[in-house]
């Protein structure tokens, strides 16, 4: 058994198997999966976990270097908004519809699906290096 770090199996093996630039997804309950993506389903029940629990958590075992989220978060969801902008300080930040963030997950290795029902609480990783 692990000590530190990812406990999930499954969200432990797409981290490792990540390269840089590619994507992975952190979502509410509700945003749609692209066929011929992974959902890992976190999702216990409505609330469960949270957003912000699972944004944590696997921030502490990747490298991130840009971020994407959907500009309607700024309105519809400021407090998630003001807790992604101060989590991601040291990312390139980039805003896009939310339309358009749908296409993007098309792009992604694996959606990692959380039970959180707030607006708008989706995330793009983009995966760094650490050399």
């Amino acid at each position: 058994m692990k000590r530190h770090g990812m406990l999930n199996s499954h969200i432990s093996k797409v981290l490792s198997d990540l390269g840089h630039t590619d994507y992975i997804v952190i979502a509410d309950a509700g945003l749609p999966i692209p066929e011929g993506v992974a959902k890992i389903d976190l999702a216990i029940k409505a609330g469960t976990p949270t957003f912000t629990e699972v944004v944590d958590a696997v921030a502490e075992d990747m490298v991130i270097e840009k971020v994407i989220i959907a500009s309607e978060i700024e309105t519809e969801n400021p407090e998630t908004a003001k807790y992604l902008k101060e989590k991601f300080t040291d990312a390139i930040s980039e805003q896009v519809s939310h339309e358009d963030f749908k296409q993007l997950t098309k792009h992604a290795k694996a959606v990692i699906r959380t039970g959180e029902i707030t607006p708008y609480a989706n995330i793009i990783l983009q995966s760094g290096v650490f050399f």
